[in-house]
């Protein structure tokens, strides 16, 4: 009876084609079937990442492919390389330079600046009322612009505004000694009023992630302040600065409406030769050169977001251990 059991195949045996061992390996089964179940289990677990993916698709992949198209296209449809020639010389690419200084200044500045304040916020103790008012208060200034922002500093920084007349009787009108609001430094300085809010934002959870008990070996190993920050919270720190900073810079590149309001488009800045485009105020057979401009700030947010990712992954590598 076992010599009949074991040349059937039963199981176990090395007969039997799905044992393990050196016998021939048993043949792959028939895939597996769709059932409604199985597809209701699917859909569930896509369905949060759908509205994504149609927000992404819609308001930037479309968009962006349209611009790309748009900048290699002439009047009559076909390849042309003569917009992305005219947006990189001329008034255009001075446009470009006014514009990444004017995204550098306001990133390197309201940086070092947002830094210090996050971390004056940082140290204080998490249940004062003060700090739960510098962090409401930043989320509230980083996300105040556009016209708004541009009467605010008119009313009080223009040629007639009220700061402006105080400093006037007091002896020192700002406008006397070569400030002008309506300038790329009053533009500077009305950025720094929603940048340095938006750094203390982005900062603060990086310096939350910084170990209380690193600095404590530290101190125990006799190493002061400075010995501290120059080694371990410097170092660890930097990654995550430097990505902040890269948001920043990025921020001010695609600032448009506030620069617009003060300045009614007379500083050469690349988002409102843009926005002179999107009103109609072309030269015929230049439609496209707005596509080339636009296409020219894509490449630059994108190398600037593509850093700060490398920036990101690297300061949360430390911040995980």
């Amino acid at each position: 009876m076992d010599q009949t059991v074991a040349a059937s195949g039963a199981p176990g045996s090395f007969t039997d084609p799905g044992a393990p061992g050196p016998g021939p390996a048993a043949a792959p089964g028939p895939p597996a079937k769709l059932t409604v179940p199985g597809a209701v289990r699917w859909l569930r677990r896509v369905a949060g990442i759908v509205p994504f993916g149609v927000y992404v698709t819609l308001g930037l992949l479309l968009p962006m492919i349209a611009v790309a198209v748009g900048a290699f296209q002439s009047n009559s449809g076909g390849f042309t390389l003569s917009n992305v020639h005219a947006a990189t010389h001329g008034v255009y690419l001075h446009g470009f330079e006014q514009t990444i200084i004017l995204s550098a200044v306001t990133s390197i500045v309201p940086g070092i600046l947002g830094l210090l304040i996050a971390y004056a916020i940082f140290t204080a103790n998490r249940g004062t009322i003060l700090r739960q008012v510098a962090v409401t208060a930043s989320g509230v200034f980083a996300n105040f612009g556009g016209v708004p922002l541009a009467f605010l500093f008119i009313a009080t920084l223009g040629s007639s505004g009220l700061a402006t007349q105080w400093l006037t009787d007091l002896g020192f009108n700002p406008y006397d000694h070569g400030f002008s609001l309506y300038t790329l430094a009053g533009v500077v300085v009305v950025y720094m009023y929603f940048q340095i809010p938006l750094m203390v934002l982005v900062i603060l959870p990086a310096l939350e992630g910084l170990r209380p008990a690193w600095r404590e070996a530290a101190q125990n190993l006799g190493a002061r302040t400075w010995d501290y920050w120059r080694f371990v919270g410097g170092p660890v720190l930097l990654p995550s600065f430097l990505g902040c900073v890269l948001l920043l810079f990025g921020s001010g590149l695609s600032a448009y409406a506030t620069a617009e309001a003060l300045t009614t488009g007379t500083i050469p800045i690349t988002a409102i030769q843009i926005g002179s485009f999107l009103n109609g105020n072309v030269i015929a057979g230049q439609e496209n050169i707005g596509k080339a401009l636009g296409l020219g700030m894509v490449v630059i947010i994108a190398v600037a977001m593509v850093l700060y990712v490398a920036l990101q992954r690297r300061s949360a590598k430390w911040l995980r251990s």
